[in-house]
């Protein structure tokens, strides 16, 4: 079905290459719409834009370039929404940068639901992984969708925790909807076009380019009410995320961890700048005014009172100490460990250290 004239002119506009959200909004404060933007002539353009711009919109909609867009949109569960339309996210729509065109994909009453953005590592550990997922669930069954990024790691199961409570999740992608990176959650993506959504910023056929990745993370921190980054590293792009939270008026939380992880160092940062130190839903949930129930989730089983947990701390700790501590040699330390390590109770690190997750 071919695109009404309106939205065409939004998409012609919005896929003007060097042609950003400011200089979109200053032409549409000057001509009112993108319509009558394209009816402008080029001498009238050029008062506003560079030159080059006003002849490539002087040249009209390409509407063959826009055939394939028009295809997508055959399926329903395939949407496009413009700063103008009603069903756009109103926290968005309050930000300074808020994308003019947004393409969704999936359950678009979400996009106004209240909203929790989880982000985080993408190497997370498997405590890391077991904390986004089931504070993510907790925040979802107590009213709050969870909103996050796709990536590997902690935004991945976050998404997964945000699907199993009652509020979804919706990812914020940094490619258009016909991409799914990374390849390898084709099926978290199948999963949120049916019982979530997927949103971006960035028309069909949109690479994975890394700059997308950081702008993407100013949509995730406008559609939610609060940011909580569970694991980073001192240079990860949550902590991007965070800051565009703050400056967003959003409020910021972080989990903490060892002092020894380089996993826990941006939370840490975070935590020492003002964020609000979490160690369960709940807490989270009050800081946001109290509107908010946790639900209890499903947590991994408590570890077994087995002697070696009173010598193994939360801090790694290789096998000589342990031996030290517990009295017992490497060879029992070994087989104790590998059971306890596929019970999910400690994780093995690097250089041959040890640490509990439970």
């Amino acid at each position: 079905m071919p695109l009404d004239a309106a939205l065409a002119s939004w998409l012609a506009l919005n896929q003007i290459p060097g042609f950003g959200n400011e200089s979109l909004r200053r032409l549409l404060q000057v001509f009112g719409s993108p319509e009558t933007v394209f009816q402008a002539s080029i001498s009238e353009l050029s008062r506003h834009v560079k030159p080059a711009i006003a002849s490539h919109i002087g040249q009209g909609i390409d509407h063959a370039a826009l055939e394939s867009t028009a295809a997508w949109l055959d399926d329903p569960v395939n949407h496009i929404l413009t700063i103008a339309d009603a069903a756009y996210p109103q926290a968005l729509l309050n930000t300074v940068d808020p994308p003019l065109v947004l393409f969704a994909k999936g359950r678009l009453e979400l996009l106004n639901s209240p909203a929790l953005a989880i982000v985080g590592s993408r190497n997370a550990s498997p405590q890391g992984l077991r904390n986004a997922e089931s504070f993510a669930q907790a925040a979802s069954d107590a009213g709050l969708c969870i909103v996050s990024g796709m990536a590997h790691g902690i935004d991945a199961a976050a998404h997964l925790g945000g699907l199993r409570g009652i509020s979804s999740s919706i990812a914020v992608v940094g490619t258009g909807l016909d991409k799914v990176y990374p390849s390898a959650n084709h099926e978290l993506a199948h999963q949120l076009a049916q019982q979530g959504a997927l949103i971006s910023e960035f028309p069909l056929g949109t690479p994975p380019l890394p700059a997308n990745f950081p702008r993407r993370n100013r949509i995730i921190s406008g559609l939610s009410q609060g940011c909580l980054v569970v694991e980073a590293s001192l240079r990860s792009g949550s902590l991007i995320t965070a800051r565009l939270a703050i400056e967003q008026g959003r409020e910021v939380f972080a989990i903490p961890g060892s002092i020894h992880s380089p996993q826990s160092k941006g939370c840490h940062a975070l935590i020492k700048q003002g964020a609000k130190l979490v160690e369960s839903a709940q807490d989270i949930l009050e800081e946001l005014g109290g509107r908010y129930t946790a639900v209890l989730t499903a947590t991994p089983a408590a570890a077994e009172d087995h002697e070696l947990f009173h010598h193994l701390g939360f801090d790694p700790i290789d096998l000589d100490t342990l031996s030290q501590r517990s009295g017992l040699t490497i060879a029992a330390l070994s087989a104790i460990l590998l059971q306890l390590e596929l019970d999910g109770r400690i994780t093995a690190l690097p250089g041959g250290l040890y640490q509990r997750t439970v």
